[in-house]
């Protein structure tokens, strides 16, 4: 089954021609354009068409003359575009279906001739129907135009038993959704991710916080499986220019308008990165993008290795808003004692962070004061990296880059700089992926 992605954009496409944002911008001048986002399949069956479509499939190089199957998902204007039912009545009279909800279809009608050879097929979210030589399935959709139900996904299956999941619009799945594909190991998903880092909007779109546990429900259905190719589409301005980065660790990933997708052919990514450092300044970002390596999944083990707050106000404050940002079902511990929990882990662990680990271990030997003492420290950190070698679990470190600075004025600041350059280094060594944040923004090391 052959998928040309006609566009891959949203409404507006990305980007926004009305818009000078940095991510809009950023992409025009690097020349990718995003228009609303379509498919065609095999040649023959289009899913969804927007007024942008036609003109789309040109610059792809496709006609769309075979075109003999039209399913729109909803009735919003940038998937269902009419005007191409008057294009291609100018100059073809074969046979077309046009499928989908009935307010998508009511806005189409007007637009064809009353003898015109258009059948017009309204469906629901539960109905299967035979659609030239593929098989369809019609889902529900966490979104909605006028009334709930008049907005569907669409599985489509071809002759030789490929199946792919084009889910946009949506938010987050709905249950009955989850346990109709249940099992369906889809060869590729196509799952839309409109709003990237805006958390403030309707709750009928995913954004990068909503995408991966989308995802992540796909996968606990076993519905998305080793091998399935997920490609993010409806895509806004309001996502980062580095999407593709902050997608890859959720096992997803983004294409240019035009690309061809064989459903089926995608040779599976080698095993995730089990052991993950993200390295990275003050306010730099690290931890947050730590928690997004972790966000789709709900059994994370927090730890937090800072010291009580006692009566330090400022400092309680930090620990109270590092708590109110990780997801609710998180369970944190805060300890120093990170072997420990690594050795017992059973599940997803994120360290929250090697710097101030080593400060309660410097404290703990007296190492301050004491050159004899910094022994025992180097015990503990061999010990640490021990059990970091020997972990099962997908684990997550954050730790500070302190030696990129001003050099500190003490000796005991200078020292602290050495021993903890020495520790990332070592875990770095020891670590599928490493990544430095700078400004907010992640750069891969391994």
């Amino acid at each position: 089954m052959e998928v040309v992605l006609l566009g891959t954009g949203a409404a507006d496409g990305w980007p926004n021609p009305f818009c000078g944002c940095a991510s809009c911008l950023t992409l025009l001048r690097r020349g990718e354009i995003r228009a609303q986002t379509a498919a065609l399949v095999d040649d023959v069956l289009l899913l969804d068409c927007g007024p942008e479509v036609p003109r789309a499939a040109a610059h792809a190089g496709r006609s769309l003359a075979r075109v003999r199957h039209l399913l729109l998902t909803h009735a919003h204007p940038d998937h269902t575009g009419p005007l191409a039912l008057l294009m291609r009545s100018w100059v073809s009279a074969e046979p077309l279906e046009v499928i989908g909800p009935p307010e998508a279809l009511d806005l189409c009608r007007d637009w064809v001739g009353p003898d015109e050879p258009v059948r017009w097929v309204p469906v629901a979210p539960g109905a299967s129907l035979r659609v030239g030589d593929h098989r369809v399935r019609v889902l529900p959709a966490a979104h909605r135009v006028i009334r709930d139900g008049d907005a569907v996904l669409f599985e489509v299956e071809a002759v030789d038993g490929r199946k792919l999941l084009w889910a946009t619009d949506t938010g987050p799945l709905p249950e009955a959704t989850l346990d109709a594909v249940r099992g369906a190991r889809y060869d590729a998903v196509f799952l839309e991710e409109t709003f990237g880092d805006l958390a403030e909007h309707a709750p009928d779109h995913l954004d990068l916080r909503t995408f991966p546990r989308a995802l992540a429900a796909l996968r606990e259905a076993g519905a998305v499986v080793d091998g399935t190719e997920v490609i993010a589409v409806h895509l806004s301005h309001h996502n980062p220019v580095d999407l593709p980065d902050r997608l890859r660790p959720w096992g997803a990933r983004v294409v240019d308008d035009g690309t061809v997708v064989t459903v089926g052919d995608r040779v599976p990514d080698g095993a995730p990165a089990r052991r993950t450092l993200v390295l990275g300044g003050a306010r730099a970002g690290k931890s947050t993008h730590a928690e997004r390596l972790l966000v789709d999944r709900d059994d994370v083990l927090f730890v937090a290795t800072g010291g009580p707050a006692g009566d330090d106000a400022e400092w309680a404050s930090r620990i109270a808003a590092h708590r109110a940002s990780r997801p609710a079902p998180w369970r944190t511990v805060e300890t120093d004692d990170v072997v420990g929990v690594l050795r017992a882990a059973t599940g997803p662990v994120l360290v929250d962070c090697l710097g101030t680990w080593l400060t309660r271990r410097i404290d703990a030997a007296g190492a301050w004061m004491d050159e004899t003492a910094w022994g025992a420290v180097h015990a503990d950190v061999d010990a640490l990296l021990s059990a970091w070698r020997a972990v099962r679990v997908p684990v997550v470190a954050v730790s500070n880059e302190v030696g990129s600075g001003v050099v500190p004025a003490t000796a005991a600041g200078r020292r602290f700089r050495d021993e903890l350059g020495r520790l990332n280094a070592a875990v770095a060594a020891e670590s599928e992926s490493v990544v430095l944040v700078v400004a907010g923004r992640s750069v891969p090391l391994r």
